[in-house]
């Protein structure tokens, strides 16, 4: 395919310092042909060493030479943080266990010079030669830095963002044998704020284009450093007189797609910029391939300019679609973008990208913003996300195994939180990978930004809604985002600010200008819960609850019909707090219950408890029996956990397209060690959360509506089951089981029906002890959805579970592959097994093998029944040990041979 097409833009400005890449597209290459011009690319994250500014006399220019000794400098962690290379040399202990943080000195109270340091780094990069290029790539650094390198300083003003990425090109500047240092003084955010308690402390940490958790917030204690430093990667990459970059590609999918068909054609339509750094006109071809096609755009450069240049819409004939988690398989394809000079490769980009449209409709029932993918509706269900590492200690594998626990949460969407980070082109990788729709607030919080007025903020309400200090850099950090991640499919959705819209100026130029020329294919909110995403017309209602609630209270109470924050409680289980509490410290809430005349009752917990943030349980834990210790404690609460977060899901799909198109809850993961709001710990151990989500989250689910009394069924498929098969069974604890009612029946696409009302039948027999009360759906021989409840009698209180007699499991292991097994799970009893966490331990340590992925978990298995759990871990090189804990069933370990 060989077209014309319209060069777009020509910039005839100099070459200046932010001429940026985006993030993570690059490959390592090789030379393509004798002369060729050659391109590679590579990170610069070893032998880094540092000096504190107050021990280092001698200007940038002479501490980058390399004939200058580094004499007591230490190694350095790059990327990182200041306070991530202390950890690393112990000079301060690990701020995420017990009250260690207190005993780290804070930058308020230190003063910014204790967190300013040099980092230096040798490497060997030959001269170029040939017209051949070398960039100098940073991709983050918090907050301002200055740049050397080989005694030359390459910013001409200090940089200053931590979201702006700096590219500079090097090759007049290296050293003719090979031998080169770059040195970097960075700066921590100015100001810092106090962390006097508040959400974001004072606030004053917004008036950076940084993030503003740093500073503290009811999740997290302050970062000490504000995570001063190098953060993100630096690169070098060589490149031909044209350096290729920014590429871009959309793709239009018109119609209503369905999964598993032929598909009608898509349209492909890609631009990427050319800069030439020469002062001669360069004539060339822009090219890439797609299935077959080559698809083509001569172009004329001229001399020390940048060019968009278009190329030719390419038409992909049934294409293999982009779908959300559970709705079908997230396809991705790979090509690779060229720059073609006098028949030679001089410099190309690989770039992986999905074929989907994203759309939004108002649904006029719910007043409320509905999405729809590749032309089907998608009913939302997602998790506030925070930041994978409060440290930015930031890995592939980390980022892969946490998407991964959202896709085996049953969830579709997760936000990105604005006091946080435009994320990571590696986050949005795993994304795509996992089929994990993406809502990407900016750099605005409502606390910080000035929604409320609050007497922690140093300045006043009007003042801080005009954070940050500098608009337009705000603006320029904007655009160069925009730039990094707009390629990945798993992109959905754009946001202002956390609860609170940018400043007037700031929101225009996003709106009307940044986002329609460098995307204009999202759907773009100006705050998180704005009317535009979702109306809020009910008395008193909102987004939230965000703490412990009667389980009824999601399915009878509205709240927004799009919540983009609703949560609950999330402590970890016993071994999980191990890792973080100090021993003394292990002492379990005490719940006093209210007098007489009194709303409710109070808890009290241990000071290092309440440092790492605990939300109370309120008396729901002792509604299991009365606390032993803080094991028993953890125990029960996971139970509690499981009943939360099934009955949330449960409760807001009950209600899909007529009150509710999405919910996303407040929120799923910690990045430190904190006791609430989280379905894994940040050790990436799950708890009962995660698998209370993936059971009421299920694509195709059985639920009992405590409410109305009746038995419902929520279908998420784009097709109906036409010919399901409903049983339900009451158990009392002693075994025995009670039909109360088989049918067939039919279900809609992508909604909600509801069948046989039981609720008389189940408060009579649950009104002394308690019931399991055991739903069953499914279709012929395969199983759709199975849901087993355990209700608590008439007062409330679980205590027949207290009398259940002990249970035996027998284990049979098969070892299909090296990091991979099934287990499957037998009760060979009369009574039943309840509530069984399945573990998997190192030979050695028998310590839990983190992090591991379990397709279902805290099991309970009926007399005479068995249930399959397949389990897959990272380390193939480990034989693991299973041990199987249980609220009746005494721990026992199996081998996995």
């Amino acid at each position: 395919m060989n077209c014309e097409a319209n060069v777009l833009i020509t910039d005839h400005s100099p070459l200046t310092t932010y001429n940026m890449r985006p993030g993570f597209l690059y490959l390592f290459l090789l030379f393509l042909a004798i002369n060729a011009s050659a391109q590679n690319r590579y990170e610069l994250n070893t032998g880094w060493q540092y000096a504190p500014i107050a021990s280092v006399k001698e200007p940038g220019t002479v501490l980058s030479a390399t004939s200058y000794a580094l004499t007591g400098w230490k190694p350095a962690v790059v990327p990182g943080t200041v306070l991530t290379t202390m950890l690393h040399h112990k000079q301060v202990p690990d701020p995420f266990y017990g009250m260690n943080n207190e005993r780290i000195p804070d930058i308020y109270n230190t003063g910014a010079e204790y967190y300013t340091w040099w980092f230096a780094k040798d490497f060997k990069e030959a001269y170029p030669t040939a017209g051949r290029q070398v960039w100098l790539q940073f991709r983050g650094v918090n907050y301002g830095c200055d740049v050397f390198l080989n005694g030359h300083k390459l910013n001409e003003t200090t940089h200053k963002s931590m979201f702006l990425r700096q590219s500079y090109n090097i090759t007049q500047y290296l050293n003719k044998n090979g031998n080169n240092r770059l040195a970097v003084v960075v700066y921590p955010p100015d100001p810092v704020g106090n962390p006097n308690g508040g959400q974001g402390g004072d606030g004053r940490i917004a008036k950076n284009v940084s993030h503003q958790y740093v500073a503290g917030w009811d999740w997290i204690q302050p970062i000490r450093d504000r995570n001063t430093g190098i953060w993100d990667k630096v690169y070098i990459e060589r490149t031909g007189s044209v350096n290729l970059k920014n590429p871009h590609v959309i793709t239009l999918v018109p119609g209503v797609r369905h999964v598993g068909t032929e598909q009608q054609p898509a349209t492909i339509k890609m631009t990427a910029e050319l800069e030439n750094v020469t002062n001669k006109r360069i004539q060339g071809v822009l090219q890439y391939k797609l299935d077959s096609q080559l698809i083509k755009q001569a172009v004329t450069l001229p001399a020390n300019s940048t060019t968009l240049v278009a190329l030719p819409d390419a038409t992909l004939k049934n294409p293999r679609l982009w779908w959300p988690a559970g709705y079908g398989s997230p396809e991705l394809y790979t090509t690779e973008i060229q720059f073609v000079e006098n028949g030679k490769i001089t410099d190309k980009e690989a770039l992986t990208f999905g074929v989907r449209e994203i759309q939004r409709t108002w649904n006029t029932t719910t007043l409320s913003s509905q999405f729809h993918v590749n032309g089907q509706k998608i009913f939302i269900r997602g998790g506030n996300w925070i930041i994978s590492d409060a440290m930015l200690r930031f890995t592939d594998e980390r980022y892969d195994a946490e998407i991964r626990y959202h896709r085996d949460m049953n969830l579709n969407l997760i936000r990105i939180w604005g006091g946080a980070l435009l994320e990571r082109p590696e986050f949005y990788k795993a994304c795509d990978k996992y089929g994990m729709l993406v809502f990407q607030d900016f750099w605005m919080s409502g606390d910080c930004n000035g929604r409320w007025v609050d007497p922690k903020k140093a300045e006043d309400q009007q003042t801080r809604r005009k954070y940050p200090d500098d608009h337009d850099l705000f603006l320029r950090s904007v655009a160069d985002g925009i730039k990094l991640i707009r390629n990945h499919p798993s992109l959905a959705i754009w946001c202002g600010g956390n609860e609170i819209t940018p400043p007037d100026d700031i929101l225009a130029a996003m709106r009307d200008s940044l986002l329609p020329q460098l995307d204009g294919t999202r759907v773009f909110f100006d705050y998180s819960n704005s009317d535009s995403m979702s109306m809020n017309i009910l008395k008193g209602g909102g987004d939230g609850p965000y703490n412990i609630q009667p389980t009824d209270t999601f399915w009878k109470f509205r709240t927004y019909p799009f919540n983009s924050e609703v949560g609950s409680v999330g402590t970890g289980d016993y071994e999980s707090l191990k890792r973080f509490i100090p021993e003394e410290n292990m002492i379990p809430p005490v719940y006093t219950p209210a007098d007489p005349g009194e709303r409710r009752g109070s808890e009290k917990a241990d000071s290092v408890w309440e440092y790492h943030k605990y939300i109370g349980y309120s008396d729901y834990v002792n509604r299991y029996g009365p606390v032993k210790d803080a094991k028993d404690f953890a125990l029960k609460a996971q139970l509690v956990n499981y009943d939360q977060y099934r009955s949330l899901m449960e409760g807001f799909t009950s209600h899909m397209w007529d009150w509710y198109t999405g919910v996303i809850i407040w929120k799923t993961q910690n990045p430190w060690t904190a006791l609430r709001g989280q379905m894994y710990d940040y050790y990436l151990d799950p708890n009962a959360c995660l698998y209370g989500l993936n059971k009421g989250g299920e694509n195709v689910h059985v639920m009992y509506n405590p409410v109305e009394g009746t038995v419902m069924t929520v279908n998420n498929d784009f097709g109906p089951v036409t010919r399901g098969s409903l049983q339900v069974e009451a158990i009392d604890m002693n075994g025995k089981v009670t039909s109360l009612g088989r049918e067939m029946v039919k279900l809609d696409a992508s909604g909600v029906n509801t069948f046989m009302r039981i609720k008389d039948t189940v408060d009579k027999l649950r009104a002394e002890k308690g019931i399991f009360l055991s739903l069953t759906l499914a279709s012929g021989k395969r199983l759709l959805s199975r849901n087993l409840y355990w209700l608590p009698n008439a007062s409330g209180q679980y205590s027949g579970l207290q009398e259940l007699k002990p249970a035996k499991l027998t284990v049979k292991v098969t070892r299909n592959e090296p990091s991979r097994m099934l287990l499957q799970i037998s009760n060979d009893g009369e009574g039943i097994a309840f509530f069984n966490r399945i573990s998997l331990l190192h030979p050695k340590t028998k310590e839990r093998i983190l992090p591991a992925f379990y397709s279902d978990n805290y099991i309970t298995v009926l007399p005479d029944g068995s249930q399959a759990i397949f389990i897959e871990w990272n380390d193939k090189t480990v034989t693991p040990l299973i041990n199987i804990e249980g609220w009746n069933v005494e721990a026992k370990t199996y081998p996995a041979q």
